[in-house]
């Protein structure tokens, strides 16, 4: 049977050909915008199949790191925060910015977690990996799960909040909850939905499949 107008041809794989691969495409031209304190913005002529080329603009980002946290009753710490962009107070786990050279990504983590909620974790593991819009931007989240919490002596915090952090409540959602929130629209943050479901799925077995805090980036 042919295959449908307009529809690109089937090839003969399977399920277990179905995993992201590095690649790199021809790239013959190149353009800086704008450098910004965290962003670049440039535009790259790229070699496409059938001898043609196609400019993409897009968003270099150093990446970043976001924290599901988990206590003893399976409920999720979530804060509130202002972005601008989307003009929203939006529901979102502790999160922040690769901005240290050569720093592993567990402990940007560790950082982010005390930093924004006070708390720290014995147990850490990767709960996932996740491009922000890979369409536009090359920012690459890693999603840890940090359990066995337990708060920081308001003695040893030295962090001071500024700008948006300053009013940035706190509060734990049963993660149940959290997944009926997302599911249902109250939740948009991009690594906070990724993170509740992916901790969600992972529940039933303890998360015992997960792979260690430490595990190499693909």
């Amino acid at each position: 049977m042919s295959a449908a107008p307009g529809r690109p041809p089937a090839r003969d794989l399977s399920t277990e050909d179905v995993q992201d691969v590095p690649s790199s495409w021809e790239v013959r031209g190149e353009r800086v915008h704008l450098t910004a304190r965290v962003i670049t913005v440039r535009t790259d002529t790229v070699s496409m199949p059938g001898d043609e080329v196609a400019e993409r603009d897009y968003v270099v980002h150093p990446g970043s790191v976001a924290v599901v946290a988990l206590d003893e009753d399976d409920r999720v710490l979530l804060l509130r925060q202002y972005r601008h962009p989307v003009r929203k107070l939006l529901w979102e786990l502790p999160a922040g910015i690769r901005d240290v050279r050569g720093e592993p990504p567990v402990e940007c983590a560790v950082r982010e977690l005390a930093e924004e909620s006070g708390y720290r974790a014995k147990t850490w593991h990767t709960l996932l990996d996740t491009f922000t819009s890979p369409g536009m931007s090359d920012e690459r989240i890693r999603v840890f799960l940090a359990r066995d919490l337990e708060a920081i002596p308001e003695e040893e915090m030295a962090f001071e909040r500024r700008h948006e952090e300053v009013d940035m409540p706190v509060v734990w959602v049963p993660l149940l909850e959290a997944v009926h929130k997302t599911l249902s629209g109250m939740i948009h943050n991009g690594p906070a939905v990724a993170g509740i479901l992916a901790a969600y799925a992972a529940l039933p077995d303890g998360f015992t499949t997960l792979r260690p805090a430490d595990a190499e980036e693909a």
